[in-house]
């Protein structure tokens, strides 16, 4: 296919078959479009929709989320994962506030300098809420174009890369960029799925070299696989005679990073600093089955006990990072998802206990 016939056709399949009712393309705005670019990033529509909803309803502006506590947007960010990217936003919000006088830079490289803001979520940025040329590349894009031009090497290495990108901005139209951005978004998520793509209604099939050599199945060549590591670790839930749990927030960097979570011990043989720490008596503990939870790099292995305490003294609200932390009524606090579910089923076994 020539690539001046490749934009108008994918315009001409948006119009017909592509996605318009999704909740960020309606009263579109470059804060609407970045808020729903970063939420989709690892996860799928579905799950979005509801998190958008929510987080639009709390945070409508760039303004009211550059105002809001981290805090705050951890907690609408609860569940959805990789949460640096709520940290970026939180900073990227306060960055164009104090730097952009509340407004989006209208440049694609401009707005790739923005914390969490890479090239691929600045092109649709630019694209879709301002109507800029510039191409784009997240994974359905990636994927339709690795099959499109056969790319053999794994999409994400760096120079396979570098060919997608090249010929993300050749086939990129002049005219039509919000509908031509979107409709590529919805090919990858649609038509040319990772399994069982459905070439029969390609709108680029004439020229999909994977296609003419029937290795559609075979691409994208899929990630090197390497086993990961384990990481074990203790997590031991301290309840106070209010049933309320000490939890602990974590550094600002690194993983659950600025997260509020349960201690960590290596063993449970720790426990006796850690009471002693917080001037605890133990009163009794007992062991709850383990629980897996896999990062994109490791698998960390949790061992949770749930523990009933008695305190001679009252721990301040966030003294050195440290609070108690009411399940039946809680705070607005950011909590990882595996940590949340460790709280559910420690008040699920509580309630029995009652």
């Amino acid at each position: 296919m020539n690539p001046d016939a490749f934009g108008p056709a994918v315009v001409a399949w948006y119009h017909q078959h592509g996605r318009k009712d999704l909740p960020w393309q309606q009263q579109i705005s470059p804060y609407r479009v970045w808020i729903s670019e970063i939420m989709l990033q690892q996860t799928q529509v579905t799950t979005v929709l509801g998190y958008f909803a929510r987080f639009m309803q709390a945070l409508p502006t760039v303004q009211a989320l550059a105002a809001a506590p981290l805090d705050e947007v951890l907690h609408l960010w609860t569940g959805l994962g990789y949460y640096t990217r709520a940290r970026n936003l939180h900073k990227t919000a306060q960055l164009v506030c104090d730097s952009y006088a509340g407004e989006f830079p209208r440049s694609a490289e401009t707005l790739a300098t923005l914390p969490g803001i890479g090239p691929s979520t600045a092109g649709a940025i630019a694209s879709l809420s301002m109507g800029l040329r510039a191409p784009i590349l997240d994974g359905n894009v990636k994927r339709v174009l690795a099959r499109y031009s056969a790319e053999a090497d794994y999409p994400g290495a760096s120079q396979a890369t570098k060919r997608l990108w090249q010929l993300s901005e050749l086939l990129t139209p002049q005219h039509e960029v919000a509908q031509y951005t979107q409709a590529m978004m919805d090919l990858g998520a649609t038509l040319c799925t990772r399994k069982q793509p459905a070439c029969e209604r390609c709108p680029v099939q004439s020229g999909c070299l994977a296609y003419q050599r029937n290795q559609q199945h075979l691409l994208p060549t899929p990630r090197p696989r390497k086993e990961l590591p384990v990481k074990r670790v203790v997590m031991p839930m301290l309840i106070n005679p209010e049933n309320a749990m000490l939890l602990q927030q974590r550094p600002s960097e690194g993983i659950w990073g600025g997260l509020w979570s349960l201690p960590e011990l290596t063993d449970i043989d720790g426990l006796h600093n850690l009471l002693g720490q917080h001037q605890l008596e133990l009163q009794h503990q007992h062991s709850l089955p383990a629980v897996r939870h896999t990062f994109s790099h490791y698998h960390l292995d949790i061992e949770p006990w749930l523990i009933r305490v008695h305190s001679s003294t009252r721990l301040a609200i966030a003294e050195n990072n440290w609070l108690w932390y009411n399940p039946y009524n809680p705070q607005r606090l950011g909590l990882a998802a595996p940590i949340k579910g460790l709280i559910e089923r420690a008040v699920t076994q509580l309630q029995q206990e009652i």
